[in-house]
């Protein structure tokens, strides 16, 4: 069941993504928690600076960004997701959101709707080989 926040999070991404996210919840052995939909060209600014100019690590490496509304839909296109209860220094962190990749695979195959994970950006099922690392990160994919 989506929380109150993943529903505010979603407002405004599209409904294909949605209907992923949704489905993922109810086929998933984690709970997960939509933490980012739509953003705006000011929070990526803001993102991008991260680890660069202001403290923290970096977590994204674009100032173009499927969290925008596409221009041609009118919605973003990507969702950033970590399981619930969110604990960054989980040191199973790594696995839960291999887990949660997982049911958002299974929900994108059943309602055939195409993602694409940012631990396997090239689609091949090898997580992380050539340093993908946005593990909470997933698009729709191709058609859109």
């Amino acid at each position: 069941m989506l929380s109150e926040r993943s529903r505010k999070n979603l407002e405004g991404v599209h409904p294909d993504m949605v209907a992923v996210v949704k489905r993922a919840l109810e086929v998933t052995s984690i709970d997960f928690t939509v933490t980012e939909g739509v953003r705006t060209p000011e929070r990526q600014r803001e993102l991008y600076a991260q680890g660069r100019t202001k403290p923290g690590r970096v977590v994204t490496w674009t100032l173009k960004s499927n969290h925008f509304r596409n221009p041609r839909t009118g919605f973003g296109h990507a969702v950033d997701v970590y399981p619930a209860p969110i604990n960054l220094s989980d040191p199973q962190l790594k696995r839960k959101l291999e887990l949660v990749a997982r049911a958002m695979f299974q929900a994108a195959d059943e309602l055939d709707i195409p993602i694409r994970w940012g631990a396997d950006w090239d689609r091949d099922g090898v997580f992380g080989e050539r340093g993908e690392t946005d593990s909470p990160h997933f698009e729709l994919w191709g058609a859109i």
